[in-house]
């Protein structure tokens, strides 16, 4: 039991993000991963070699190095009696624990069948979305997903993952494609906009076969566009920026007013409402911006060392691994499309959230396959 857990806890840690994201299974999921946290806890404890041979390793080094800042915030401005404080201290440092141990138990799978596995369980959310609610375009879908915007990040990464895995696509490639496209669009979320493009200028590059896709995408747009709808075409014309900038304006306000010390370890995705007024306090709901989040967190220094480490890793990656037409290219698309959208949602700083473990852990496992690759005999 406890070498299965160790070997596919990222599978259960990512699959029950989906299930908090579902209203009639968030009660369940959040038991599963106190659960979880509760019982990889206590196997790291009991068994400290795993800590120095794994939490240690050259690989996860930064994953470490950013556990111990995390460490040192604490014990810099909170106090003991901080209990949200201490939850997300123990929970982001258990949840890189999980992504370590099972990427250097189980690296095979991660890289030969999660990716998969991970699409199809996507693909079933969708279709059972379909049966429950058949109504696609009668203002912004989510399927059986609480939110569009979440429902738009399953169903992106999926079709990107699939579209990007199979260099030949078969009919029934082309027909799961199809589902998870429409599906990204009549969840309204503009987002759905710039990971299509990205990823199509990630597989094929500026191209005249991109040119090809680029001019048909058009044409449909234009369409869709004559259709009183609520996709993610309509929306990003309508109204491209504006709510976004108004986020952004009481986020970067929020991180002035703390400079140096941010707000806490528990305040992420954190705008300070006090500073926003009465007739927009319905408006601003949070930082909406990853890097805006980590800097409100932590203030500029701590939240600079944070943003270094995840640029520089990232970086690493990026420039290993652009040219190689394998699984990590997959990783390296998630990670992009990550620090990307983090521009415009507050990815990145959460413990939960789908996009942001997936990120942390694509880091991670590029970094490990890098570290194998280094040292082959």
């Amino acid at each position: 039991m406890i070498k299965w857990l160790l070997k596919y806890g990222v599978v259960i840690f990512v699959f029950n993000s989906i299930l908090l994201s579902i209203e009639s299974t968030y009660v369940i999921g959040n038991q599963i991963f106190l659960a979880l946290m509760g019982i990889f806890l206590f196997v790291l404890l009991i068994n400290p070699m795993l800590i120095k041979t794994i939490l240690f390793h050259k690989a996860f080094s930064f994953l470490l190095f950013i556990n111990l800042l995390n460490l040192l915030y604490f014990f810099l401005f909170h106090s003991i009696s901080d209990y949200d404080a201490i939850k997300y201290l123990m929970a982001r440092s258990v949840e890189f624990s999980i992504i370590s141990t099972s990427i250097f138990f189980n690296y095979e799978y991660y890289k030969n069948k999660f990716l998969d596995h991970l699409v199809y369980v996507v693909l079933g959310i969708v279709v059972f979305g379909f049966v429950i609610d058949p109504s696609l375009f009668s203002g912004r879908y989510s399927g059986i997903i609480w939110n569009p915007n979440m429902f738009s990040s399953l169903v992106i990464i999926a079709f990107s993952i699939h579209f990007l895995k199979h260099e030949k696509l078969t009919r029934s490639d082309y027909f799961i494609l199809f589902i998870l496209l429409i599906s990204a669009l009549a969840s309204g979320s503009r987002n759905s906009l710039v990971a299509l493009i990205l990823v199509f200028i990630f597989k094929y590059g500026f191209t005249s076969k991109n040119v090809m896709y680029g001019f048909f995408a058009l044409v449909i747009s234009l369409f869709i566009l004559t259709i009183n709808l609520e996709t993610s075409i309509n929306r990003f014309v309508d109204n491209t920026f504006n709510d976004r900038i108004l986020q952004f304006e009481y986020a970067y306000i929020s991180v002035q007013e703390k400079l140096f010390t941010g707000y806490g370890l528990d305040k992420y995705a954190y705008i300070n409402k006090s500073l926003v007024p009465i007739h927009l306090k319905d408006k601003i709901i949070g930082a909406h911006n990853g890097y805006l989040a980590i800097l409100a967190q932590y203030g500029i220094i701590f939240g600079s060392v944070i943003l270094f480490l995840i640029f520089r890793k990232s970086l690493q990656a990026y420039f290993y691994f652009k040219n190689k037409k394998s699984f990590e290219s997959v990783y390296l698309f998630i990670i992009l499309y990550v620090l990307i959208a983090s521009i415009y949602e507050s990815l990145i700083t959460g413990i939960n959230e789908f996009s942001t473990i997936l990120f942390w852990f694509s880091t991670s496992i590029l970094s490990y396959s890098m570290f194998l690759k280094e040292n082959e005999s």
